[in-house]
């Protein structure tokens, strides 16, 4: 079934839609909650919280890309998953890796809420996202929206994982003196 498909279902309050959307994107949305969780059980949670998210919010958005849509649903809902977890316990594991890697460039979450706004800062990350090569920018977002391993990334792309540390390093720098130059501070 097509996105705009099932969208329309959604507007019709047809409950299809949910069963049509966990058919086509339930692999992804899990896979992006496992790579923040690494738990299967809060991963299909997460999955499941994200069918009833998109049952609210749908209507009243229409997302043209419905993908993308529940992906970004079921990521900020394994995101808060995560950091309740880990309010109570500090584990080190690739969330919280890719996290801190990202906090050089941007600052400690709080900091970047209280000091910028968030769609400004989002829009001039697309606008330099789009000013990297493309290998750069698959292993960046790999790494930062779907928080998958250096070494996942290493294997899925056939290159080591000494390249893709390098690779994020380079495109962290150059995004730190991006932000730096559309008046940031970072």
């Amino acid at each position: 079934m097509e996105d705009f498909e099932i969208v329309e279902l959604y507007w019709d309050r047809d409950e299809n839609a949910i069963i049509q959307s966990e058919l086509k994107y339930g692999r992804y949305c899990k896979k992006i909650a496992n790579n923040i969780l690494f738990s299967n059980e809060d991963s299909e949670e997460c999955v499941n919280d994200t069918w009833i998210r998109a049952w609210s919010s749908i209507p009243p958005n229409r997302p043209d890309n419905l993908g993308a849509y529940l992906g970004k649903i079921t990521r900020n809902l394994a995101l808060n998953m995560y950091e309740k977890m880990n309010a109570r316990k500090r584990g080190k594991n690739q969330t919280r890796l890719a996290l801190d890697e990202l906090s050089e460039v941007l600052g400690h979450e709080s900091d970047v809420q209280q000091h910028l706004d968030l769609s400004t800062l989002t829009e001039s990350i697309n606008r330099f996202l789009r000013t990297v090569d493309s290998e750069a920018r698959k292993i960046f977002v790999r790494r930062y929206w779907y928080m998958a391993s250096v070494n996942e990334i290493a294997w899925d792309y056939r290159i080591t994982p000494g390249k893709v540390k390098m690779s994020l390093m380079r495109t962290r720098n150059s995004l730190r003196e991006y932000l730096k130059k559309e008046g940031f501070e970072v």
